[in-house]
């Protein structure tokens, strides 16, 4: 007879969501709650109250990083869990913060059922993670895995010209260099999809096994401006009509690349825009997804063989950054497949194509993901939903793999 799986109490979970979607609830029932912010600060306060009801001790780094750590038996590097509890201007209840309430929640039931960890369990919430109020996304696990410099990170300005190291000066939560996460066992991050796959296919899981590589480039194309009702259409340099071409067929080549590449051409400018002007110069920016480092290396190998010249029009491609496919660590997406059959919930394997802070934990933490379905994949935005039965069984696959990692050390 297979033994019963411990389970975590659902209706406090649901609550859980709930009080925190308090801290920068919309009229909507969205949340806005901008990185140290006075929700953001109120959310944070009310997190550490919780955790220290578990009688876990709380540490925050220099960069408003917490951590609160339930003591082991033994002391070796912790078992990590989290995510953010910042989220962006009018966005939903799911997104970052059901990671953290997740790892409060495994905290809450082992303390429920008096079990003290073989090793530390760890609880982190990552500051600035959506970068919604200071640039860059994922800005405080990217200081502390060595991808931002703190000293540049601290002057970045919200809109309205306060520098991210005033506000967390303000905030009270610049703790300690030296409380840095700097190792761990493992790290363990819950997330909402944030797409349609999960819904669409009826699953329960997502088993997240990386996070897909990109590439950003910016496409400017330069014509000639002259009066939009005199100049004959053979004799014109038109940068609108020449950069509508060119994406015609950017679109044509890579759509033929990969079915699952994703591409987006989010941001257009014409100048002078005005409708008696012909256009003299069009900037466009282009974005592709994929794991394969091969397909992202065609998307490049597209844009880079564009013409220089069409229509009479310039064209200058210029990249304005990208990121590499990150794998997690296979032991414990294995672990987390095991604990979803065993639980006897649908789930498949997937990659994120979306960041997440685990991309660069896991750049020196074995780390692996799960993701619960999103409503019509939506997220960034008040209609945000993940039914409060599928958030209980992300959390109970993120249960039993904490368990099942304890008990492997």
């Amino acid at each position: 007879m297979q033994e019963q799986k411990l389970l975590i109490n659902s209706k406090r979970l649901k609550e859980t969501i709930e009080k925190f979607a308090d801290f920068g609830r919309t009229a909507n029932n969205g949340v806005t709650r901008l990185s140290l912010s006075k929700e953001d600060v109120a959310a944070r306060n009310y997190l550490v109250d919780c955790c220290k009801e578990l009688g876990m001790s709380v540490k925050v780094d220099d960069v408003a990083n917490i951590y609160a750590t339930m003591e082991g038996i033994v002391d070796k590097p912790p078992l990590v869990m989290g995510s953010h509890l910042d989220s962006v201007k009018k966005g939903g209840r799911f997104d970052g913060v059901l990671g953290v309430i997740a790892a409060l929640e495994v905290a809450r039931t082992l303390h429920d059922h008096h079990i003290k960890p073989k090793i530390p369990f760890t609880l982190v919430d990552f500051t600035n993670e959506e970068g919604a109020r200071f640039d860059p996304a994922m800005m405080c696990s990217g200081i502390i895995s060595g991808k931002f410099a703190k000293s540049e990170m601290l002057k970045s300005m919200d809109p309205d010209g306060v520098p991210f190291g005033q506000a967390l000066a303000a905030s009270g939560y610049e703790g300690d260099a030296v409380n840095r996460l700097e190792e761990a066992t493992a790290y363990l991050e819950m997330h909402i999809e944030q797409g349609p796959v999960l819904e669409s296919e009826n699953l329960g899981i997502g088993i997240v096994e990386g996070v897909v590589g990109m590439v950003n480039y910016e496409i400017e194309v330069t014509g000639e401006s002259d009066h939009a009702g005199t100049t004959p259409m053979r004799m014109r340099k038109d940068a609108l009509f020449a950069a509508t071409d060119v994406i015609a067929e950017l679109r044509k080549k890579l759509s033929s690349l990969a079915e699952d590449l994703v591409y987006t051409m989010g941001r257009l400018i014409v100048t002078p825009n005005i409708h008696t002007v012909i256009p003299d110069r069009v900037v466009f920016t282009l974005e592709a997804r994929h794991k394969d480092p091969e397909v992202v290396e065609q998307v490049v190998q597209t844009i880079q063989a564009l013409p220089d010249l069409l229509e009479g029009c310039s064209i200058k491609t210029k990249k304005l950054w990208g990121r590499d496919t990150v794998a997690f660590n296979s032991a414990i997406c294995c672990q987390l497949e095991k604990s979803t059959k065993e639980l006897g919930y649908s789930y498949k394997k997937m990659y994120s194509g979306a960041g997440h802070d685990a991309q660069y934990i896991a750049d020196y933490i074995p780390t692996a993901m799960i993701f619960v379905p999103s409503v019509k994949g939506k997220s960034h935005c008040e209609e945000e939903m993940t039914p409060y039965e599928a958030c209980a069984k992300g959390v109970n696959v993120a249960l039993d793999t904490v368990l099942a990692i304890l008990s492997e050390q």
